[in-house]
């Protein structure tokens, strides 16, 4: 695959973390990427409803990263496992990975900078779900992540962040609710109660 194919997936995206909600991430200047926890440990998903790498299709595809942070995010050092759905035919993994990765260029390109060890790709199942104010993804015995937007003063109605997050020009605040988040690489983190985000996206290369 090469590096400067176009690509361009619109979707979804779940995010679940180890914060305390809300998340500081959401701040800027002071105390943005400082953890709460001190470390950051963070399971992404992502769903394309419609995208293509060239000439690749990806309509209907998933795929996940796990990152972990030792400290606050911009001193780097960043830890990172990726996931592709096995649904996929040979190209199709390989454009998602590529784009999952960061070697794609794109806004994962950017983050992967931080990045100073790679545990894995793996191709496995992966399920995305949507349904009101919940999302969720799995990945049978390695990735759960759940998380249920937060109402504001309209219970029916999720509060938005604006402004605030690199993926989208708005994300839902939300929570983890999911008792196991990951468990991959001999290393295991649950988020149940912790910060969460979901958003529609739209991103890519050009």
């Amino acid at each position: 695959m090469a590096a400067d194919t176009r690509w361009q997936i619109t979707g979804g995206y779940i995010e679940n973390c180890n914060c305390d909600v809300v998340c500081p991430c959401l701040f800027v200047p002071a105390p943005a990427d400082v953890p709460t926890q001190g470390a950051c440990e963070v399971a992404l998903g992502f769903h394309v409803d419609a995208g293509r790498y060239g000439d690749v299709a990806l309509d209907g595809l998933n795929a996940a990263v796990a990152f972990r942070t030792p400290g606050p995010m911009q001193d780097g050092d960043w830890t990172a496992a990726f996931y592709v759905d096995e649904r996929g035919n040979q190209a199709q993994r390989e454009a998602l990975e590529a784009i999952v990765s960061g070697k794609a260029g794109g806004i994962i390109g950017d983050l992967m900078t931080m990045v100073s060890t790679v545990l894995g790709v793996s191709v496995v199942p992966i399920s995305w779900h949507a349904e009101g104010r919940r999302r969720s993804m799995e990945i049978p015995g390695r990735m759960q992540v759940g998380v249920m937007g937060t109402p504001g003063n309209d219970p029916d109605e999720t509060i938005w962040a604006r402004n605030a997050h690199p993926f989208a020009p708005e994300v839902a605040m939300a929570v983890g609710t999911e008792a196991r988040t990951w468990t991959d690489y001999g290393r295991s983190w649950d988020n149940s109660g912790k910060n969460g985000h979901y958003a529609a996206i739209d991103w890519t290369n050009a």
